[in-house]
């Protein structure tokens, strides 16, 4: 079979075109660049903003016509009074609600983020984040009505919100742990900045992936104010009136923040201060900084979150998320050394918790499992005694839960909130409303003053009159 010199020539003219139209087209398009990605990190910021910028000053603070309620109650910082998230207020709550829910007293649009309330003397205190800058802003508890706020610069890029922790509240100073790891005291009546310290600039902070969620802790029985740089300092202590640094701890590991908040215990004598780095567990003496133990037992893998419980008899308990599992350690005394052995260990299908811390009640554990977004109750053998079955705390099972007058407020990703009997025996859910409308990551957690819940979404943040009426 003959083939024409055409048929021959006319394809290969072709190919030799598409060969230079291909060339063109690589030599116009801009390259893209594949990275390799970290599962659980999708949504991260590549590079974290403010870490050669300039030392942000704050500004002067602003006035609305709110006016402080007369209300005396507090809940002045994270997990509450005692930094356990169990309110032990005389206040009778309801154990039933109408088919509308508990009355709502008020709500607030607030930016982007999970930053919760600290609230005391009639005012309830957020750390927002609003356009470029860190914004302490306070609110009446009587009708949420603004009463000021004060701010600093700082740019922060979007990952996944932007304000994440809860202002401390002591005599009259407020002070903050921005994004940004910016620490500040303000004024608590007027708003007026007193000082503030770049952990970053000062103290070599790594700023952790999703933004800093450490809560800064005060300490009333050294009357000092706890952090944790975990830089060239892995924890410090602080004159919070007037910003003086007390002492600094070493940080031989080099382990970097996390996200987990401080925690004080008492153990053969000492009181110390509990803090997961990035890479393991250390307890610090309050009383000078000195490292008394440390162990590498405890890990999380990509972000950890919850803080360390303390649950007796020199136990903590510690869990996480990305599979990490729990973990239960116990501090011995041993040839005038404190020694932490592991006790015990839980699969992420036993119990995981990727961002809530869990409550310590009455010798017993409960929390969200983020495996199947069940609440479930823990004896501290590790042994489930109950879980909330069909009953189910949202798609992140990320959003906080607390126990008053015995019960368990649970809320929902989606802004549910569920009232459940905080009993060892079997799991009863007593209420549950829906308190925020098509609500979405509802993960601040909650306070609760005088009978009165405050809790968040994303973008709002309302207050609640649970009490018995």
């Amino acid at each position: 079979m003959k083939t024409s010199l055409a048929a021959i020539l006319i394809p290969a003219a072709l190919a030799v075109a598409g060969l230079g139209l291909l060339a063109a087209w690589a030599n116009t398009v801009p390259a893209v660049r594949l990275e390799t990605r970290l599962a659980g990190l999708d949504g991260a910021p590549r590079e974290l903003p403010g870490k050669a910028a300039a030392r942000p000053v704050p500004g002067e603070p602003v006035r609305f016509d709110g006016r402080p309620s007369q209300i005396t109650a507090q809940w002045p910082w994270f997990r509450g009074p005692d930094g356990d998230a169990i309110s032990k207020e005389p206040v009778h709550l309801a154990r039933r609600w109408s088919p509308s829910g508990p009355k709502r007293l008020w709500m607030i649009s607030l930016g982007e983020g999970y930053a919760a309330a600290a609230a005391r003397a009639g005012c309830v205190y957020v750390l927002d984040h609003l356009g470029d800058a860190d914004v302490l802003r306070c609110f009446s508890l009587d009708d949420g009505r603004e009463i000021w706020r004060n701010r600093y610069p700082v740019v922060v890029a979007f990952s996944h919100g932007m304000s994440r922790t809860i202002p401390a509240l002591v005599g009259d100073c407020v002070l903050s742990l921005g994004p940004l790891c910016h620490v500040a005291c303000w004024d608590a009546g007027t708003g007026k900045s007193r000082w503030l310290i770049d952990l970053v600039a000062d103290y070599r902070a790594t700023v952790p992936p999703w933004y800093a969620g450490q809560c800064p802790l005060v300490d009333t029985q050294t009357d000092r104010l706890i952090l944790a740089p975990s830089g060239k300092a892995l924890v410090m202590a602080v004159d919070y009136r007037s910003g003086k640094v007390i002492w600094e701890s070493p940080n031989p590991r080099h382990w970097t923040m996390t996200h987990v908040s401080i925690v004080p215990m008492e153990f053969a004598g000492r009181r110390m201060y509990v803090y997961c780095g990035k890479g393991g567990v250390a307890g610090v003496d309050a009383a000078d900084g000195k490292l008394l133990w440390d162990t590498t037992d405890w890990q999380v893998g990509v972000a950890t979150c919850p803080s360390p419980v303390v649950v007796g008899d020199g136990r903590i308990f510690f869990c996480g998320g990305y599979n990490a599992g729990s973990l239960l350690l116990q501090l011995r005394q041993e040839a005038g050394r404190i020694v932490p052995h592991t006790l015990l260990r839980l699969s992420a299908k036993q119990f995981s918790s990727e961002q809530q811390t869990p409550v310590f009640w009455q010798g017993h554990l409960y929390g969200v499992r983020q495996k199947d977004k069940q609440l479930v109750c823990l004896d501290l053998e590790g042994r489930e005694l109950w879980n909330s079955g069909s009953d189910k705390f949202g798609e992140q099972g990320g959003a906080p839960y607390m126990i008053a007058d015995g019960m368990i407020y649970a809320m929902t990703d989606a802004g549910m909130l569920r009232l459940v009997e905080a009993t060892p025996e079997r799991y009863q859910r007593l209420a549950e409303a829906q308190v925020f409308e098509q609500g979405t990551d509802s993960w601040g957690p909650m306070a609760l003053v005088a009978g009165r819940l405050i809790a968040r979404d994303f973008t709002r943040m309302v207050c609640l009159d649970v009490a018995e009426h």
